[in-house]
């Protein structure tokens, strides 16, 4: 991907290391754009992301409506147009039937006679494309949100801020497609991590942990960088009235894989208190993590950070992980490899053989046939 910095609108600048989540080209039906400025004076963007189902429906334990359900009853009304069509498609033959001369011009070349566009077609349409309705808000114009959140119920919508086109240091910033999908698995196997307390290990814009927080008792969400951790907080922030209803808490916090130690400077704005740590050892019971593994010495430090957290956890735990196995042709082997996932796997390995008297993981793969409830593209690579 390049990205192109204006320095000047006139004199574009284009760089090579900047990063995209294919998340933003699969927009849902509303959202906004460019709320401010971050910290850092990148673009900050909010984006209204569609759950199907409501807390209502988590509150009353009742069964999630699954994503199938709107496709089946587009192809229904499809396939209930294409009859339409076929018949119209028919008596227009038999009308050019008359003659062959009709259909070439002067020249003797085949002269196609086209269709006029008909309601149905229309209707196929509206029934198979998401219309996009982007918003340009002004810093301090609130107001702009009303026209929106009357349009969206407050139990059926994740509303996260993020940035897009980011440097690589920076991707934590955008939404990306394996958080969906293990917030998929979150909403279709909530019973498991009911009442649980969880800690999320590069939680970037926190939509894992919220949606993990409307069903766990307590999620410790987690990455470094101060910029990235306000914005965390604001989007937990936003999406509170989702926890309320079953009690659960989203708590941001640093951890920084690259140190041996939880963050405890009184001074630090995400700092840890000694309450907090201790709660976290006592009670943990799950852990996890989303596209995570895109660099090979960050893979390492996650890797080492898991072992120590793990091996200092007063009971056993399971950890999910998540991620897209991503396909790049690199100059080296002149061919396409996917090095950042095969590293993350012999790492996996590594892990799992560990024998070091003291800690035994167990890896297991879970079948992605469970249903979808959040709008988004899910690919054979997650």
């Amino acid at each position: 991907m390049v990205d192109v910095a204006e320095k000047e609108m006139d004199n574009p600048t284009f760089r090579s290391d900047t990063v995209l989540s294919d998340v933003h080209l699969h927009c849902p039906s509303k959202r906004h754009l460019m709320v401010r400025l971050n910290a850092v004076g990148q673009p900050v963007f909010l984006s209204f992301f569609k759950l199907l189902w409501s807390t209502e429906d988590l509150a009353s334990g009742k069964h999630v409506r699954e994503i199938t359900t709107g496709r089946e009853h587009q192809c229904r009304s499809g396939d209930e147009l294409c009859d339409k069509d076929r018949s119209d498609i028919k008596k227009e033959g038999e009308l050019n039937n008359e003659g062959v001369e009709a259909l070439l011009d002067d020249d003797g070349d085949l002269e196609v006679v086209r269709r006029p566009r008909s309601a149905s077609d229309l209707q196929a349409e509206d029934l198979l494309r998401d219309i996009v309705c982007p918003v340009i808000l002004m810093k301090g114009k609130e107001d702009a949100f009303e026209d929106e959140e009357q349009e969206c119920t407050c139990s059926d919508v994740v509303k996260i801020e993020h940035t897009m086109a980011t440097p690589l240091e920076d991707v934590g910033k955008q939404v990306w497609r394996a958080a969906f999908l293990l917030a998929d698995y979150i909403l279709f196997d909530r019973d498991t991590f009911r009442g649980c307390s969880v800690l999320e290990l590069g939680g970037g814009t926190g939509i894992t942990s919220i949606i993990m927080g409307t069903v766990a008792k307590r999620v410790y969400c987690t990455d470094v960088g101060e910029d990235l951790l306000a914005m965390c907080e604001q989007n937990i922030a936003l999406n509170k009235h989702l926890m309320e209803p079953g009690g659960g808490e989203v708590k941001v916090k640093e951890l920084d894989w690259l140190k041996d130690e939880f963050c405890t400077d009184p001074e630090a704005p995400y700092s840890w208190s000694g309450e907090e740590i201790a709660d976290l050892l006592d009670h943990c019971s799950v852990i996890m993590a989303a596209d995570v593994f895109y660099d090979d010495d960050l893979t390492d430090a996650f890797f080492r950070t898991l072992y120590r957290i793990t091996h200092n956890l007063r009971n056993s735990c399971t950890v999910y992980l998540a991620l897209e196995k991503r396909l790049n042709f690199t100059l080296r082997h002149m061919d396409v490899t996917c090095e950042a996932y095969s590293h993350f796997r012999n790492t996996l390995n590594d892990l799992e053989n560990l024998q070091d008297g003291k800690m035994k993981y167990t890896v297991e793969p879970i079948k992605l046939d469970f249903c979808q409830f959040l709008v988004y593209e899910r690919i054979e690579q997650l």
